[in-house]
């Protein structure tokens, strides 16, 4: 049957089901295929809380979206365009998601009465007229998987678990997407059992072929590869690429890489991606809890590593001690904050920015540390890096603000050249520094007041090490005020020396009177509501902070340049009331706190007021 071919410029779908449905392995394969083909994607996946809620209801629906495009995308896109749902639960998690005349694939071999009296429907609803907004197309997924797997000889329970393949064929069929490397991964994932190989690949083709013969599906779709600067390009997530940043890290700087972690959502990956590369002469120590893990990274450091510890905002609470430890002792740490919804244990799977306060303050004595924090899954990469160029320049611990949203979530990320990295590599004290010939471990930098790093057992350069107050230069324990005073600010004072770039401010035409400020994974949101306000003739100036302390030399030039400074957060404004008790600035905080990302089209509506009443 030949079919009509539409060309598209943009597309967001979104795989749903029950955890145990594999809609995170569905929506990354679609995502790989799609990344082979060129188009410039953004992900989100949106995992259950609950570790085990009872299939077929609300609190296990599974989902991962994927938006591609022929253009550069800034966000996982606001609503989908396609819902596949594999079960009743599914259906009704997404459904207020999607805007009228979206195409909603449903497994009708799920929607049994006792399935839809677990989510509250009193009728179904693909008979009762209730999704008549909507263009559904009903498919017997687990049916018909089972039916191609017939001849195959594998167990009913594994014909079904296959159904996720089946989707993924149909859907790849929709829009037009190559399916070499799909084939290739389910022959590595299953090379120990020949007949899923066979079953799953079977299934997958099972739901192309469908796609091309059933008339319910009268159109495919085509969406060309965007324009992207010349290179190699792989799909990654944030975690990933922080990890792979790391490890960069350690070679640029010629330093052991040491990871001492715990395993917490949504940082684990991290410490997972790190394991697999010993070779890069980086160590992973999955400690007994969180204390354990920063004590042995601070160890670590001591011992001339490029310490790491990982976590989300339940360890950086654990870890607070040892971080003001790692401030007095003046050593390079770095601590990732892989940020959830909290407080406490919170909203584990769901985003969120709130631990700002945390790490700039949240700390006993005064104790400042260096924050930064990356803007999308690829940026997570250089934000390592800039990271240990931080600490091992200024020896300071510093805090890296990741969060769910760019943790998971995915994007096409342009392989750069090693050599143009920044060179890290540091200089160990090797002799001593005393006019006497003694050791003087607090004898500072005069340009960027860090100390001497003594690798412990180097002849001549023994030195007292502990939390209480060192004596400037000599580093004895002191008791004295005067001293005590000095070396709080003097620590401070090289937090404040810590060179970072000017910050830079998107305002194409000069014409602004609004500045968006943001920080971290707010920036595609930000950007992609500012592009549209432009696009509809309003101007709207961006700006976005990468380093939160120290702030850029000109931030307060930038914001007192506007009449207005709009900062939306997924917190409680606490970026803003920074910006407003540091620069006696009155911005305007546009805060939500629900665990999911801001939407461009909530931003855009916003902003938009904001413009027109300056």
């Amino acid at each position: 049957m030949t079919k009509k071919v539409q060309q598209l410029d943009r597309v967001v779908i979104r795989f749903a089901g029950d955890s145990g449905d594999g809609m995170q392995l569905t929506g990354d394969r679609f995502t790989s295929e799609t990344a082979q083909l060129g188009n410039d994607i953004s992900t989100l996946p949106n995992f259950p809380a609950e570790i085990r809620a009872p299939a077929g209801t609300l609190p296990g629906v599974s989902s991962f979206q994927v938006h591609f495009a022929d253009f550069d995308i800034l966000t996982p896109g606001d609503a989908p365009n396609v819902l596949v749902a594999m079960n009743p639960a599914a259906l009704k998690a997404n459904l207020a998601d999607l805007p009228g005349g979206a195409d909603i694939i449903v497994n009708t071999d799920e929607f049994t009465k006792r399935n839809l009296v677990k989510v509250g429907y009193d009728a179904n609803p693909l008979e009762d007229g209730s999704l008549d907004r909507w263009v559904v197309h009903p498919v017997g997924l687990t049916s018909m998987t089972v039916g191609a797997l017939a001849d195959h000889d594998i167990s009913k329970k594994d014909a079904e678990r296959a159904k996720n393949m089946f989707a993924l064929g149909l859907l790849s069929w929709m829009y037009s997407r190559p399916y070499a490397s799909t084939i290739t991964f389910l022959e590595r994932k299953f090379a120990a059992r020949p007949e899923l190989v066979a079953a799953n690949i079977a299934a997958f083709k099972a739901g192309w072929n469908f796609g091309e013969t059933t008339e319910d599906f009268g159109v495919r779709y085509e969406v060309k590869p965007a324009k992207m600067s010349p290179g190699n390009y792989r799909n990654i997530t944030g975690n990933v690429a922080l990890a792979l940043g790391l490890v960069a890290a350690g070679v640029r700087a010629k330093l052991p890489v040491f990871l001492g972690a715990y395993p917490i959502t949504p940082a684990s990956d991290i410490l997972h991606e790190l394991s697999k590369h010993k070779r890069f002469n980086v160590t992973t120590m999955q400690a007994e809890d969180e204390i354990a893990a920063i004590g042995a990274a601070l160890g670590a450091a001591y011992g001339g590593a490029l310490g790491v510890t990982t976590t989300s905002g339940p360890g950086i609470a654990l870890k607070g001690e040892t971080i003001s430890l790692a401030i007095a002792l003046e050593l390079p740490l770095l601590i990732v904050d892989v940020q959830r919804a909290g407080p406490s244990t919170g909203m584990p799977t769901k985003t969120e920015q709130a631990d700002l306060n945390m790490a700039l303050f949240g700390r006993h004595g005064e104790a400042p540390a260096a924050v930064i924090a990356p803007c999308s899954p690829s940026d997570c990469f250089y934000a390592a890096i800039e990271a240990a160029r931080i600490a091992l320049t200024y020896r300071t611990p510093v805090l890296l603000l990741s969060d769910g949203y760019i943790a998971n979530g995915s994007e096409p990320w342009l392989l750069p050249d090693v050599s143009d990295l920044p060179d890290l590599r540091v200089e160990f004290a090797a002799t001593p520094n005393g006019e006497d010939g003694t050791f003087l471990p607090y004898l500072r930098d005069p340009h960027t007041l860090a100390r001497p790093w003594a690798v412990p057992g180097t002849p001549g350069l023994e030195h007292r090490i502990g939390g209480l107050e060192k004596a400037d230069r000599t580093g004895d324990i002191s008791y004295d005020p005067a001293n005590h005073d000095f070396m709080v600010r003097t620590r401070a004072a090289r937090i404040e020396a810590i060179e970072v770039p000017d910050i830079e401010v998107d305002d194409p035409d000069g014409a602004a009177s609004v500045l968006v400020l943001g920080w971290g994974s707010t920036y595609g949101p930000i950007g992609a509501a500012c592009r549209a306000l432009r696009q509809r003739g309003l101007p709207v100036a961006q700006a976005h902070l990468r380093h939160l302390n120290p702030m850029p030399k000109n931030l307060e030039s930038v914001l007192k340049r506007y009449g207005r400074v709009v900062i939306p957060e997924m917190n409680l404004g606490q970026l803003a009331h920074v910006i407003r008790g540091r620069y006696l600035v009155d911005a305007i905080p546009y805060n939500q706190v629900r665990g999911l990302p801001f939407t461009a089209a909530e931003l855009e509506s916003m902003l938009e007021d904001v413009v027109k009443n300056v």
